[in-house]
């Protein structure tokens, strides 16, 4: 009875243990990061990130300051050169133009006055029925009306020039991108009305590292990836190569001109822009169609060297990780040159080499540099 009892009780807790077994693990699929192999002497490709911009972006303000009666449009408007985007009350500067006008009148009088004024006594003068100290002063009556005329008539452009500005237009074709101030609200001179973004098409300014801004090519076509449009690919030409750091940072300055897509993509979009590099004028020969790496991408165990090739697995942006024996070349300070195993546009990992075993599942992280 007492081993019927025993084997019972050992059945139920193995039944029990095989209830509790662990789930299966899944496997973790490593993120890597990744050059794409080309020959040397070839250009080379590489990835800059960027914010797009409109080719014109500012703020606009009145030269005087005043109350805004009128803002004659909205965010997102587009308004053609010369559109009135904003108003200022006019009427302190329109009682001062006409003060100016009255004022400039009674200039002209007076210098008809003392131009009559000269005349009469210069004659007086040549009939010796005048001192010379009268023509003197005659004289310089007539010539002071003349520079108080000259005076007056510059006050009065000036005025005119003021009531002109109560008026802000657009400089050119632009869209409205954001509004500062509301109707009724005093501004000052040169406070921010309104921010326009100008110009046919967007444009993409990167910041090159120094050891490649002597290889990038003013005029040479780029390909752009924006963020917000994932599965499209634009094109783009290279219109400015800085050459001066700013900062005190070692990279330089790259716009980049959109050439298409000018009416999807809006300023401040996150955008990639790939630089296609010309190769360096003083590539050594001996390596111009060398397949180089990064020093981290070989590993090295007792069969020799070896890299991991990245090849298509199933799903998406999946990735193979194949162990592959290579011949390494001479290292120097551009990588080491694989002088066979691999082949040109092969995908090699580049980091967490030692961590990789071969079949392993990868995903992949932006291309790395030499």
């Amino acid at each position: 009875m007492n081993r019927k009892l025993t084997g019972l009780l050992c059945g139920v807790l193995l039944l029990t243990a095989c209830d509790n077994a662990p789930p299966p693990q899944e496997d973790v699929v490593r993120p890597v990061r990744y050059i794409k192999l080309m020959p040397n002497g070839a250009d080379e490709t590489r990835i800059f990130s960027g914010v797009t911009k409109a080719a014109l972006e500012t703020d606009l303000s009145f030269k005087v300051a005043g109350l805004v009666t009128a803002l004659n449009a909205n965010v997102g408007d587009t308004v053609e050169r010369g559109t009135i985007v904003a108003r200022l009350e006019p009427t302190d500067f329109q009682v001062a133009l006409k003060e100016a006008e009255a004022g400039l009148e009674r200039a002209k009088a007076e210098k008809r006055n003392a131009e009559a004024a000269f005349e009469r006594t210069r004659e007086l003068y040549e009939n010796r029925n005048a001192a010379r100290s009268d023509l003197d002063t005659a004289r310089a009556a007539f010539e002071s009306a003349g520079a108080q005329l000259q005076a007056t008539e510059q006050q009065l452009e000036k005025v005119r020039l003021q009531l002109s500005y109560t008026e802000l237009k657009s400089p050119q074709a632009c869209t409205i991108a954001v509004r500062r101030v509301e109707t009724n609200q005093n501004v000052s001179a040169g406070q921010p009305i309104v921010r326009v973004n100008c110009g046919d098409c967007p444009e993409i300014r990167v910041d090159v590292p120094g050891v490649y801004i002597g290889r990038v090519v003013s005029g040479s076509d780029v390909e752009i990836a924006v963020a917000a449009m994932p599965n499209k690919r634009y094109s783009g030409v290279v219109t400015e190569v800085g050459v001066g750091t700013e900062q005190g940072r070692s990279i330089y300055p790259v716009v980049v001109q959109l050439q298409d897509g000018c009416n999807e993509i809006r300023s401040g979009m996150a955008a990639d822009v790939t630089l296609s590099l010309a190769v360096p004028a003083n590539e050594q020969a001996a390596n111009r169609n060398a397949l180089v790496v990064p020093l981290v991408a070989v590993g090295e165990d007792r069969d020799g060297n070896y890299v991991f090739v990245l090849e298509p697995a199933d799903g998406e942006d999946r990735y193979t990780a194949r162990r592959r024996a290579v011949i390494a070349g001479q290292p120097s300070a551009a990588g080491i040159p694989l002088e066979a195993g691999v082949n040109k546009g092969d995908l090699v990992a580049t980091a967490g080499v030692r961590r990789l075993v071969d079949g392993q599942i990868v995903t992949l992280l932006e291309p790395s540099s030499l």
